[in-house]
């Protein structure tokens, strides 16, 4: 399971890249590049909201996966067996009395 949500927040990584490469800095962008005729017979207007919602949408995601992730980490077997050995040692053996 852990590789499938590995696999998704790499995927959602370069979807993020994406969103990001494609906005000018400066608010030009997509929507920028078709000009004032273009924009309005392409609906392309609205394209600076559409990459932004994109890139949040993206951020969000990523962070959503990893938190989800840590739930299937499996604990390490090392670390659960020093704790038992340790309490074994600590605690007094009991031996009972031979009968006769």
């Amino acid at each position: 399971m852990i590789t499938l949500i590995t696999v998704v927040i790499l995927l959602t990584c370069a979807v993020l890249a994406f969103f990001i490469l494609i906005q000018n800095p400066k608010g030009g962008g997509l929507s920028g590049s078709f000009g004032s005729m273009g924009t309005q017979i392409m609906g392309v207007k609205q394209s600076g909201d559409v990459m932004e919602k994109g890139t949040w949408t993206a951020m969000g995601l990523i962070g959503a996966l990893c938190i989800v992730s840590v739930m299937f980490f499996e604990k390490p077997k090392k670390m659960a067996e020093p704790k038992k050995q340790a309490t074994e040692q600590t605690s007094p053996k009991q031996t009972t009395p031979a009968q006769k």
